[in-house]
């Protein structure tokens, strides 16, 4: 719960800070890692300012949805696009990413704002021990495994054909 994170947030022990002082301003101040102060001001923001509930509400917006395939629970976002010329859309993140990637884009995929651009149901499923997906307790979770369960998931959903988009390891996921 938030109150938990935030205890741990005002309780995280930060690393020490950079070794050697005086780093030129820019991304050159990064050549030793993240930068202390820049780390602190992040937890900072976290446990103090960052809107965790709004978080939360656009992401129960989207749709968010569980099932079991291949007997692993996998979490996934499910935007249907209201206009009845929307094209299926399966869109893969890659490590460490989540579908939290997806967010800003979902509802102008699903219903664009240009009444010429094409639509989207567009369907985000978090990878296997990513996110609210399960993580698997046995091993051949790979890209071929994860790829067959994304084409049942599709196929529940009435999806028997579909775009798919990944990036990072859910480009090496959708190419299989």
């Amino acid at each position: 719960d938030l109150d938990d994170l935030r205890a741990r947030l005002a309780a995280a022990r930060l690393p020490e800070a950079e070794t050697v002082r005086g780093a030129p301003p820019g991304p050159r101040r990064w050549d030793q890692g993240v930068p202390l102060a820049d780390l602190a001001d992040v937890v900072e923001y976290w446990r103090t300012g960052y809107d965790w509930r709004a978080f939360e509400e656009r992401l129960n917006r989207m749709g968010r949805f569980r099932t079991t395939v291949d007997g692993l629970g996998i979490h996934f976002l499910h935007r249907r696009s209201a206009r009845p010329d929307a094209a299926p859309l399966l869109l893969t993140h890659g490590w460490p990413g989540s579908v939290v990637e997806f967010l800003h884009v979902m509802d102008e995929l699903a219903d664009p704002q240009d009444a010429e651009a094409p639509a989207f149901h567009v369907v985000a499923p978090s990878l296997p021990g990513f996110g609210f997906s399960e993580k698997p307790v046995t091993t051949g979770w790979g890209t071929e495994r994860i790829a067959a369960a994304w084409v049942e998931l599709m196929g529940r959903l009435g999806y028997g054909r579909f775009l798919a988009h990944g990036g990072d390891w859910g480009g090496n996921i959708t190419t299989v």
